[in-house]
């Protein structure tokens, strides 16, 4: 429910369009609402969000709080950013091919690891009548 609540206040505060603490210009300053849409049930809820300057946001949400959605907009350097999540019992999941990703693991962890799981840790054996 938490998750919900949350969601709606995301999206209220998007389609205020303009955010108190960084200050809005030119074009996004007049953005308009083409699409609203926010339907809220005891099972879930379904929101859709399309302003005139390309920000979009669709959402989908389940009465266990299981949530899956994608927002996008243009960057100030015109290029197309989005974002798909989901966020569930395993917590916000987000997607995009502008995300940072690890470096990858080196093959002495990966050999090291394999091992490990190979080979796990037993308590050594103590023998009757040792003190």
């Amino acid at each position: 429910m938490y998750k919900i609540v949350l969601i709606c206040a995301l999206l209220g505060m998007a389609a205020a369009g303009v955010s108190r603490s960084s200050p809005v210009s030119g074009e996004d300053a007049h953005a308009e609402i083409l699409k609203l849409v926010s339907d809220v049930r005891p099972d879930g809820f379904e929101s859709n969000l399309d302003t005139s300057n390309g920000i979009s946001q669709v959402a989908s949400g389940d009465v266990h709080g299981n949530i899956h959605g994608q927002f996008s907009w243009v960057s100030p350097e015109g290029e197309h950013v989005q974002v798909s999540y989901v966020a569930d019992e395993n917590g916000y999941q987000p997607q995009s091919n502008l995300l940072p990703t690890p470096p990858p693991v080196p093959e002495e962890i990966v050999r090291a690891l394999a091992w490990i799981a190979a080979h796990p840790y037993q308590e050594p054996q103590h023998g009757q009548g040792h003190h």
